[in-house]
């Protein structure tokens, strides 16, 4: 066998080995021949077929004018939770208007505002004093009576004590009461009112 025929077996056995041998890999003048062809692309007849998945993915949303609200009312699980939250604060916001939270009490004028502390087998009382209605507020002498809360028909004793509201705008007193208790009864005494008090001693 001559050095021409190994040659060309070679050549043959490498072009058998080549899978893109048939495939004509520069430039010519045949890829001129799809310029005359128009291609049809119809997204409608696509997304028609597709699942429904993709089909979510492609509709078109209204932006969301509401703004922070609008998460929040997205759904009715949101919706029905939105408003719970807005009746409780509306609740609250009523009950405190009407004085169940409030810790203050009113008597001539004055708005009255009591706490207790515990030391050493006694109690110190606070009373802060506020001007509530100017045109019809009490200065003058005011009577306490403090006494522990008991069950009835159980024996008490009671502390009396006198303090002296002026016209000033703010005052506090303080006054220790001989009771170890954690709960007082308290009783303000005006010339024509009078107020009871239950205070929390801390």
């Amino acid at each position: 066998m001559s050095s021409d025929e190994l040659e060309g077996k070679k050549e043959q056995s490498v072009n058998a080995q080549r899978p893109n041998m048939n495939y004509n890999l520069s430039p010519d003048k045949t890829s001129d021949q799809n310029e005359g062809i128009t291609f049809y692309y119809s997204r409608e007849r696509r997304l028609a077929n597709a699942p429904k998945e993709v089909q979510d993915l492609y509709k078109e949303t209204k932006p969301n004018r509401l703004g922070l609200i609008g998460p929040l009312v997205a759904d009715r699980p949101r919706r029905i939770l939105f408003f719970m939250i807005i009746l409780l604060c509306l609740t609250i916001l009523m009950l405190s208007r009407l004085g169940f939270f409030d810790t203050t009490y009113i008597i001539e004028g004055n708005k009255i505002e009591i706490s207790g502390t515990g030391f050493e087998g006694v109690s110190i009382m606070i009373l802060r004093k506020t001007i509530h209605n100017r045109t019809a507020v009490y200065s003058g002498a005011v009577n306490i009576a403090v006494s522990p809360v008991v069950q009835p028909g159980e024996d008490y004793s009671v502390f009396y004590h006198r303090v002296f509201f002026s016209l000033e705008n703010e005052e506090e007193y303080r006054f220790s009461v001989p009771f170890d208790s954690p709960e007082l009864l308290l009783v303000l005494q005006t010339e024509k009112s009078s107020l009871n008090i239950n205070v929390k001693v801390d």
